[in-house]
């Protein structure tokens, strides 16, 4: 089957849940708004299971609601792993017998974002969900220099350390600051090296749309739930097997 719809209660019932802030205080008046928001959106019939003010003069909402649209599983298009998943073992193997030097990796978050969460799961030895990062490979020589880097900055380090690679994480997304910056970093590092010698450069975070990459101009973007063995893959694929 390549056509589904949405499951709430009862198989293909079409109900989803959906919630949202509106500029209005919490009343009657402000559910009355929301509803007919959800109406806009195609939920018939619509109700509101939850309300709350969250400040003066704002409520979120959670609406729960019925609608009739389809989603064709054979249009959907999507990212999909296109290199093998190797063992830490396996990947510090490749790198020291075909690179035999180590592989040189720069991290960072950029610009105003200051959330270092994503960058420290991938690069720090501890990792994320008891996978251990980047540092923790023998053959790995990593550089975090933390949040809130200029691009300039990024680009200076990348030079002095001869990366291989440059991995940037990007939380805050307000006004797409997060494409701005990349589009930022990529035409820096584009200017800044010789054709065919600039570093891979890879970005990530959870509002990336992984299918971007000429759009932003980098080499490979990777969504929310990445784990430090893909990216060490990864890498190993464009830069050792290659």
């Amino acid at each position: 089957m390549t056509i589904i719809r949405p499951y709430g209660d009862t198989t293909g019932d079409g109900m989803v849940q959906l919630s949202f802030t509106l500029p209005v205080p919490a009343d009657k008046r402000a559910e009355g708004a929301a509803l007919q928001l959800a109406a806009k959106m195609g939920m018939d019939p619509a109700m509101v299971v939850h309300a709350k003010q969250m400040g003066e003069g704002y409520t979120f909402f959670v609406v729960y609601g019925k609608v009739n649209h389809l989603v064709d599983l054979s249009r959907v298009v999507v990212a999909e792993r296109d290199f093998p998943l190797r063992s830490a073992k396996e990947i510090n193997t490749l790198i020291k017998q075909k690179l035999r030097r180590k592989l040189t990796v720069v991290g960072a978050c950029i610009g105003d974002d200051a959330h270092t969460v994503g960058i420290d799961a991938i690069l720090n030895l501890k990792g994320i969900a008891g996978e251990k990062g980047l540092e923790s490979y023998r053959e790995f020589a990593v550089s975090n220099l933390g949040a809130q880097v200029t691009v300039p900055e990024l680009v200076n380090r990348a030079r002095a350390e001869k990366a291989d690679a440059v991995l940037v994480s990007q939380v805050v997304t307000q006004r797409d600051a997060h494409l701005q910056n990349t589009m930022e970093m990529s035409a820096a590092f584009r200017e800044a090296f010789p054709a065919g010698r600039r570093p891979l450069l890879v970005v990530g975070g959870p509002r990336f749309d992984e299918l971007a990459t000429e759009e932003l101009g980098v080499d490979r973007i990777f969504g929310r739930g990445t784990t430090p063995r893909e990216v060490a893959s990864y890498l190993v694929d464009k830069l050792v097997t290659a």
